[in-house]
């Protein structure tokens, strides 16, 4: 049995892992990007804030996948929240410091106008500097989506939902029949949905950032 013949006779299967997947990396990218944005509004605006939050979310990023996902099993326990957390906490990096490069590159002259019209400050932050920083914000969660797609998979190791399990029964069960395929379904799979993933944030970025700021 070939690869295509393989995915046709388990599509059903296939299909439902690849839903999951899709479905944990952008609920843990929409989940890191509300901490993330929170984080950064937070501590832009403090050079040491800032070096701070993202000296921290980089060590988490400096953990290998399988150790973190050690350390979270006995508090977690297996399956889903432990996939979460964990990618949530891989997400942020890109975010944070995104969202901080983002906020501290707004022209200071744009937001004392703001605040010359009557607005105030919570006015100021939501409606012109979020806005002018949101290409920087969307260009975090892309990265942070990439890595998370490949990460999920390693996330398998913990029973976590998608295409992760494909991988890791052909690798459990190399020498066997159908090994190679479900390893390169699995692996196909993820890169297939990443690029269209990349090409939603292609769209949502002509769809929400101006010409003349993405010019």
């Amino acid at each position: 049995m070939n690869v295509l013949e393989y995915v046709a006779d388990r599509w059903d299967r296939l299909s439902l892992q690849a839903l999951l997947h899709v479905s944990a990396v952008v609920q843990c990218t929409l989940l890191a990007a509300v901490i993330g944005v929170a984080i950064g509004v937070a501590v832009y605006r403090s050079p040491a804030g800032s070096a701070l939050a993202t000296a921290l979310a980089s060590t988490i990023l400096t953990v290998p996948s399988f150790a973190l996902l050690a350390l979270l099993i006995p508090v977690f326990g297996l399956g889903a929240d432990t996939t979460v957390v964990a990618l949530v906490l891989y997400a942020l990096l890109p975010i944070v410091r995104n969202t901080i490069v983002g906020l501290a590159g707004v022209d200071p002259a744009v937001s004392d106008a703001a605040r010359g019209i009557g607005m105030g400050r919570f006015g100021v932050l939501t409606r012109v500097e979020l806005r002018l920083a949101w290409p920087a914000i969307l260009a975090g969660m892309r990265v942070a989506t990439q890595m998370l797609m490949g990460i999920a998979v390693i996330a398998a190791y913990a029973k976590g939902p998608g295409l992760g399990s494909e991988v890791f029964s052909g690798l459990a069960n190399a020498g066997s029949a159908n090994a190679l395929n479900q390893a390169v379904t699995g692996t196909v799979g993820v890169v297939v949905l990443a690029l269209v993933l990349d090409g939603v944030y292609v769209l949502v970025n002509r769809l929400t950032v101006s010409r003349g700021v993405r010019g």
